[in-house]
């Protein structure tokens, strides 16, 4: 494909805020337009003036920053039916964001224009050339979508394209072709983009949902038939299931087509991270270029190809989206994932050898057993110290238990565990409280090692995960506990594996504190 222009245009801040369980702050906004625009973001679309507090005070905030590249645009909508623009407060909103780029969303689709706006097919085409000229002649970039694009050409390919020459006509200065329903295919969507683009004798953008799961194929087949501009959202953030990822399509255009659209790719998984943390939302470990698992590789065979020549199971280079190459360890690894993963753990151990050998043996049978290393880097690593002579425990165990008080009508509740331990030949005997069993055991351990180890105060545990190993068994099925740990600089999962939740719950809180110990 020939070398053209595409920019980027996101919608995260609006048409992202529509899906489930996804909202930001004013601050949030702020920070999230912030990092798109020194991502290198063409456009950032902040909200609808005047249909929320929110999206009014973003504007407002918005107006007193320094914007180094992105325009940053609000979005609305055509004027209504049988009225003057000049007399549409919600157009006269769009004007008093003061934003250098407006976009409005008109009717394309018959149906919609007789059905739900309920004026004639010629009053619409009036509505959407009046706002865009009216828009134009204050100074602003004007971009319009036109919604149900896509839909409505199906049924009236005449209509749908005089809609968008109606917009094109009046000084728009670009029209964008909605997938509204995302349930277009990537064929029609490239057919009728090209036949938007001979109507117009102009480029257009592309705007798809991803309901049929192609909204990032759907906006490439756009860009391959003429689109110069996508539109979509970080994460895939959106309506219902969801708009075009734009952290797919980034680097698809510009590592596959060979399409410049921003400075440094590499920021790319960052960006992704972050928005995903404003918003309170679990990383997608498999998301397209950034997910944690996009360049992971668990077979022996393949971990033994990648190691010999990465690009065998590898599309790109990892590091060209800031993610990395990952070699998990499990009951399907070979040598060379232990000899891999191991050296990424800084120890070296030679191809052959009992160590590997040893090591690997007792990975699969603890994965029989119900273990998993995968996101267990700290239990893995006191597997190696254990098969080379490294290990050290930080204490001897006699014994723990943990009792369960419901303190009566008011409803409230009390978890307490006993630890016995010998920690350099002195014993230890401490009792603390907690929310849970967990906690209450947490307690207890620190209060009895503190004295010897006064590093731990600088742990805490970041997320606790319980499983279901072999549901069959029902309430007697076997448990596997995942616990993430931090010291503020870096993150490592420990893992725990019991019929009884409280003794998997103990083995991954143990773990977790003699991986950090023994990499003091």
């Amino acid at each position: 494909m020939s070398q053209k222009t595409v920019s980027i245009y996101d919608t995260t801040l609006r048409d992202g805020t529509q899906g489930t369980g996804i909202s930001f702050s004013v601050l949030d906004k702020i920070r999230v337009a912030q990092r798109l625009d020194a991502f290198g973001i063409d456009y950032i679309e902040g909200g609808w003036p005047g249909s929320n507090p929110r999206d009014a005070a973003f504007f407002e905030e918005a107006a007193k920053q320094e914007w180094k590249h992105a325009k940053i645009a609000a979005f609305g909508m055509t004027r209504r039916g049988r009225i003057s623009v000049e007399e549409d407060s919600q157009v006269r909103m769009l004007l008093a964001a003061e934003t250098p780029v407006v976009t409005i969303v008109g009717k394309t689709w018959p149906l919609h224009v007789t059905e739900v706006f309920g004026v004639c097919l010629e009053e619409n085409l009036a509505m959407i050339a009046d706002t865009v000229k009216y828009l134009k002649a204050h100074g602003r970039e004007v971009f319009y979508d036109a919604e149900h694009f896509f839909d409505s050409y199906r049924e009236d390919p005449a209509y749908s394209l005089a809609t968008i020459k109606a917009a094109k006509d009046a000084g728009a200065d670009l029209v964008i072709l909605c997938d509204t329903n995302g349930g277009s295919l990537p064929g029609f969507v490239g057919e009728v983009t090209r036949t938007a683009v001979a109507h117009l004798g102009a480029s257009v953008g592309i705007h798809t949902h991803n309901d049929s799961g192609l909204g990032v194929a759907n906006a490439l087949a756009a860009v391959e038939a003429g689109a110069s501009q996508v539109q979509g959202t970080i994460n895939g953030y959106g309506e219902r299931v969801g708009n075009c990822n734009l952290v797919s399509v980034i680097p698809t255009l510009q590592l596959k087509y060979n399409i410049p659209v921003v400075p440094d790719l590499t920021q790319m998984r960052e960006v992704s991270v972050f928005v995903d943390e404003l918003a309170n939302v679990p990383h997608d470990i498999r998301a397209p270029y950034v997910g944690a698992a996009a360049f992971t590789h668990k077979g022996g065979l393949h971990v033994h190809a990648v190691q010999k020549l990465a690009r065998t199971y590898e599309h790109i280079d990892p590091s060209l989206v800031g993610n990395r190459q990952t070699i998990v360890v499990s009951d399907m690894s070979g040598q060379t994932n232990v000899l891999m993963r191991a050296k990424a753990l800084g120890f070296e151990l030679e191809k052959g050898s009992a160590q590997v050998s040893e090591i690997l043996t007792k990975i699969k049978a603890a994965e029989n057993e119900g273990y998993e290393f995968e996101a267990a880097e700290g239990s893995f690593n006191l597997l190696i110290r254990k098969a080379l002579g490294l290990y050290r425990p930080l204490f001897e165990l006699k014994e723990y238990h943990c009792n369960y008080r419901n303190l009566g009508t008011n409803g409230s509740d009390l978890c307490e565990a006993t630890v016995k331990l010998i920690v350099g030949g002195v014993p230890e005997y401490t009792v603390a409280e907690g929310d849970g069993p967990v906690n209450a055991l947490d307690a207890a351990l620190r209060k009895a090692l503190r004295p010897f180890y006064p590093w731990i105060d600088t742990l805490r545990l970041t997320d606790y995960k319980v499983r279901i190993v072999d549901g069959a068994r029902g309430t007697a099925a076997r448990t596997r506990v995942l616990i993430e740990s931090t010291d503020g600089n870096t993150n490592w999962g420990t893992v725990g594996v019991s019929d009884n939740i409280i003794q998997a719950s103990w083995e991954a809180l143990v773990d977790s504190y003699e991986f950090f110990s023994a990499g003091r």
